[in-house]
């Protein structure tokens, strides 16, 4: 044991094929039981290597079973490597650690244990050649927490199989908690950056060692550590001789052969390069093979000749010569383990030295026998090749056809040969069948035999429920029967304590199994949580890099609109290559300029409810325009995705049952998401028409239509076509939604005849039918709108008020906006033009539907008190660009397009609902009934005047100026 633990000078080499991590499990080390009070281990005190020998589980066929191999850790790939023995040159295979999940099984074989990557499961367990057999025969101690020193007073006479069993568990445990803190470190460890400066490393390393601290502290909470096995991992399980196995070939893995091959040419090429050196001179060491990847240091000189060459140094006898080529060879073997540092021997005594070296010699043995084994499969197998090689030469060299027709003969006697051998083989197959259908026959009997067994079995079942039935009867009445012998009695409690302990271990490793699979819980659920936090911060850093994309091309196209506008209609060069620069912005897809499959601007040609993302205006400004707005609206929804979108979802997610509330108002106000807006309408609207609705009420609209056509039916069939051009699902011959929305347009016809129909009901069941998509559902909402949230008489034939909200407005313009309306007094411009079909249709043919429904969340909500506090922010969000602008046919222009280049919806919400404050309803009220009566004077007034008009010209009669002919008179000459 004090053998084992390693130099700290010896293990700083390093190999280039397999890099040395620091931090992996190594040498063994045993804790005094001073220094292992509980479960507490220090850091300095693990172990700094994690390898040895386990038997994996694989194979096809009939090699399938455990076979032997050597396990070694990679701290920089988080990768577990295995080769057949601990000196080969090259590994089979490796387990990705970083993926992986361990599990260990109480109902399994002692030992085993697995671990499952996403792509396959590995089957592991302890070696059990590597117990050894000295201390079978030691007394057994009895069992002691993980962690504490031995009690001399609990020591027993070993039970078959205890020492081993425990070993194995050990083992195993030790495994298991040194892949889950190497899995964790992998995790835990920053992404190591391509330059790093050394105080940026130093700065890193306490927090790193604190976080370790904390999650072994942790783990120590589901499952104690256990103590490193002494000779079972690490540097001593190197120096154990290769596990042996039943057949020489079942070890060897076909499934990496050629990596097989190279390790055994490698191995053969240094046994025959030790033994060249053994024949050497007596008093001469031999020289050491030097490999392209490796870098072996000589021997050590005589202290007293620190500058004589090992060659001068007096010759010894043969045996010291022996000595020293055994020791070289044992070396140079050593130095073809990747992870162990050269010269490890000579800190070992001699007598170990010489054990080592014994047991290699053994180890070796029988690898050449495996080698030689292996090597005779090859020889056959080119045997055979140079065999078919050499009768097709003799083929080509024959110079005359009769030589080639003998050779073709003789081919044809060795197919005839071979069709022979079939034959037998065929009748050998017949035979078999005939075999096998002995053994289904006898397997038919066996069953019959196992249903007799069954049957007596059942009455035996039955034998013991009436014995059982007999005891309980003797335990509850015990019949007075003479003292038995004392032997039966003893016999019978030592068999209940055997039971006892039997059913103790059996809990003892649902424990252990029970705090080992906790502990793994707790971790990977800690390992998943910080990938999903990196993964939320790749994705946020993602977003935010789109959108700067978004950004730059808005202001690449912007930049090119400002030149169009700066050239003007000039047809100069430079304006047809600007011409030509606008037609490609245009028409460029992100998808088209990436060859790599990575999308710089992922906006896809509609959104989520139909609506083209760019409209196709046939004024090429205007497609500008659209783009950029796109482009911008795109850019706002990255950036505020994270900050604004998630946790409103969250919050929407987490609200119960609709109930009218403060809450509510503010989250109908920030928007309602996609997910949800359906069920919030249809809860909104039901608060509306509840009064109104009755169940049938619709289908029954429908029958009347049905019978009698109505009047408006042929204004309706000409609106359905004209009803959002921009959005697919009106413009698609094979949808749907244009045959719903004629039938809700008819149903609400006959719903109000003082209304019937009026341009621009299509758009409000539009907007229904895109969010609700169904036909009562949209058509309760329209009634909703119409006879319920608006006024009345806002969609009569006077259209009363709708022209008295128009006035409001402009008193509510000059009161929040003075200097604009200032403005646009001085270039007499009339708003109205613009703003009455905002009201008509509550601003749906001119906000994008990204804006428009969130309008329309709080519309449904609040009432027309939440159209003109949007209609006040768009002309305050583009205030200063109105004032820029000094004519007013500009103005106009402008107005015409100017929501298109409301971009950020956040902005503009927050422009609606708090600069625009106070916004009373008492005071809409007021101003309503004031323009209201105004209105009503006005229109009484110019009836008056149409009737003064009217009865004046009836008066005068129809008077014919002279000279004049009326059409009567006209018609009579023709």
């Amino acid at each position: 044991m004090e053998g084992a633990h390693e130099n700290p000078a010896e293990s700083s080499s390093s190999v280039p094929r397999f890099e040395e991590p620091a931090g992996s499990a190594g040498a063994p080390e045993v804790l005094p039981p001073e220094e292992s009070e509980g479960c507490a281990r220090s850091l300095d005190a693990a172990p700094k290597k994690l390898c040895g020998y386990l038997s994996k589980f694989g194979g096809k066929g009939p090699i399938r079973g455990w076979k032997s191999r050597w396990f070694f850790y990679d701290e920089k790939k988080c990768h577990l490597y295995y080769s057949r023995t601990a000196q080969d040159a090259n590994p089979l295979d490796s387990i990705d650690l970083s993926s992986a999940v361990f599990d260990c099984k109480a109902d399994a074989e002692e030992g085993t244990f697995e671990i499952k990557t996403p792509s396959r499961i590995i089957t592991l367990k302890e070696c059990s050649c590597h117990h050894s057999t000295d201390e079978e025969t030691e007394p057994r101690k009895a069992k002691e927490p993980q962690g504490l020193g031995p009690d001399p007073d609990s020591l027993l006479w070993p039970r078959a199989g205890d020492v081993s069993e425990a070993s194995t568990k050990q083992v195993m445990v030790y495994w298991l908690q040194q892949l889950q803190m190497k899995r964790w470190e992998f995790h835990s460890s920053p992404p190591a950056p391509p330059a790093v400066p050394d105080a940026a490393l130093a700065a890193n390393g306490p927090t790193l060692r604190l976080e370790l601290e904390q999650e072994e502290a942790e783990l120590e909470d589901f499952l104690c550590p256990v103590r490193t096995p002494p000779g079972l991992v690490g540097v001593a399980a190197a120096l154990q001789p290769v596990p042996a196995m039943p057949l020489a070939l079942q070890n060897i893995s076909l499934k990496h052969l050629g990596t097989e091959i190279q390790n055994t040419m490698y191995n053969i090429r240094g046994n025959r390069q030790a033994q060249g050196t053994g024949h050497g001179p007596p008093g001469e060491d031999p020289p050491l093979s030097v490999e392209p990847w490796r870098t072996e240091q000589p021997l050590p000189s005589d202290p007293g000749t620190p500058g004589k060459d090992p060659a001068d140094s007096p010759k010894s006898t043969p045996k010291s010569s022996l000595t020293a080529n055994l020791i070289q060879k044992a070396k140079r073997q050593n130095s073809t383990f990747p992870f162990f540092a050269e010269g490890f021997t000579r800190t070992r005594t001699a007598q170990e030295k010489v054990l080592a070296l014994e047991q290699q010699v053994l180890m070796l043995t029988k690898e050449l026998k495996s080698q030689k084994e292996l090597v005779r499969i090859l020889h056959k197998a080119l045997e055979a090749a140079q065999q078919e090689k050499r009768a097709s030469s003799a083929y080509l060299a024959a110079a005359e056809d009769k030589d080639r027709l003998e050779l073709v003969r003789h081919k044809v006697r060795q197919i005839a040969e071979l069709g022979r051998r079939v034959e037998a083989l065929e009748q050998e197959r017949e035979s078999l069948l005939q075999t096998a259908g002995l053994r289904e026959q006898q397997v038919q009997e066996l069953r019959r035999h196992v249903q007799l067994l069954m049957d007596k079995n059942q009455a035996k079942q039955q034998v013991i429920c009436k014995l059982s039935e007999k005891v309980t009867q003797d335990f509850t009445h015990p019949p007075i029967q003479p003292p038995g012998p004392p032997g039966a009695a003893n016999r019978d409690f030592l068999s209940q304590q055997e039971k006892m302990e039997h059913l103790k271990d059996d809990m003892e490793a649902y424990r252990t199994q029970n705090r080992f699979l906790n502990s793994e819980i707790h971790q990977v659920t800690k390992i998943w949580r910080r990938v999903a936090e990196k993964e939320r911060a790749l994705l946020m850093k993602c977003a935010y890099l789109q959108a700067k994309n978004c950004q730059v091309e808005s202001k690449y196209l912007a930049g090119l609109r400002r030149l169009q506008e700066a050239l003007g209609g000039e047809a100069t060069e430079c304006s047809e290559l600007l011409k030509q620069l606008i037609q490609e912005a245009l028409q460029w897809e992100a998808g088209e300029a990436s060859a790599d499959g990575v999308e710089l601007s992922p906006i896809s040609e509609y959104d989520e409810y139909g609506f083209l993302t760019v409209p196709n205006y046939e004024m090429e400004d205007l497609k500008l325009l659209a783009k950029i707005q796109a482009l911008e609206v795109h850019s706002h929804h990255l950036l505020a995705h994270e900050a604004v979108e998630r946790p409103l979802r969250e919050r929407w997610a987490a609200l119960g049952d609709l109930a009218p509330s403060v809450e509510l108002k503010q989250l109908l106000r920030a928007g309602v998401p996609r997910e949800h807006r359906p069920r919030v309408w249809r809860w909104l609207i039901h608060l509306r028409v509840q009064h109104l609705r009755s169940p049938g009420r619709y289908q029954e609209l429908l029958n009347r239509g049905q019978v009698r056509e109505h009047p408006a039916t042929r204004q309706i069939e000409l609106d359905l076509n004209r009803t959002f051009p921009n959005n697919k699902h009106f413009t698609c011959p094979t949808s749907s939604f244009p045959d719903k929305l004629r039938r809700v347009l008819l149903a609400f016809s006959w719903q109000n005849p003082t209304i019937g129909y009026c341009q621009g009901l299509n758009r409000l069941a539009a907007i229904a039918l895109l969010v609700l998509e169904e036909e009562e559902s949209a058509f309760w909402c329209l009634v909703a709108i119409v006879e319920t949230i608006m006024p009345a008489d806002y969609y009569s034939k006077t259209l009363m008020s709708s022209q008295v909200d128009q006035r409001v407005l402009q008193d509510l313009l000059l009161e929040k906006l003075p200097r604009l309306m200032a403005h646009l007094g001085q270039h007499h411009v009339d708003l109205s033009f613009i703003t009455f079909n905002w009201f008509l249709v509550v601003f749906a043919d001119s906000l994008i539907s990204n804006i428009l429904l969130r309008v329309w969340d709080a519309f449904l909500y609040e009432g027309t008190k939440v159209v003109f506090r949007y209609a006040l922010a768009i002309f305050k969000y583009n205030e200063e660009a109105i004032l820029r602008l000094q004519d007013g046919l500009e103005i106009y222009q402008y107005l015409r397009f100017f929501t298109k280049t409301i971009c950020n919806s956040q902005k503009l919400m927050n422009i609606a609902f708090n600069d625009m404050n106070p916004f009373p309803m008492k005071q809409l009220q007021q101003l309503r009934m004031a323009h209201r009566e105004r209105l009503q004077a006005e229109l009484h007034e110019l009836e008056q005047l149409k009737a003064e008009y009217l009865e004046t010209r009836n008066s005068q009669g129809p008077a014919v100026p002279e000279g004049c002919t009326s059409e009567d008179e006209g018609e009579g000459d023709a």
